[in-house]
């Protein structure tokens, strides 16, 4: 049977300031599908899928919903969806 490789799940936990600078440095990794915004309560504040092709101006936006999202609290969860193919290749990286 074919199955499809689960994505890799991250959670980082920071002040709600610091978001959009991990958000960008996130996306510039790359590999990411999906990125979701939590609260202290651990409630889904936004969540921006991501695809290979939105680069540059196209992430304005995405950028500013962000900010407004992490304003509206003190701490933020962000959780990142990574790409399974390209974990499995960072993992052989690795030894």
């Amino acid at each position: 049977m074919n199955e499809q490789p689960r994505p890799r799940i991250q959670e980082f936990t920071i002040d709600g300031d610091e978001v959009v600078a991990k958000v960008k440095e996130l996306i510039h990794e790359g590999n990411i599908r999906r990125i979701t915004i939590k609260n202290e309560e651990g409630r889904t504040m936004l969540e921006v899928p991501l695809t290979i092709g939105l680069i540059g101006a196209a992430l304005l936006p995405v950028f500013a919903a962000i900010g407004a999202a992490a304003a509206l609290a003190t701490r933020c969860t962000i959780v990142v969806e990574r790409e399974a193919a390209d974990v499995e290749a960072d993992d052989a990286d690795v030894t």
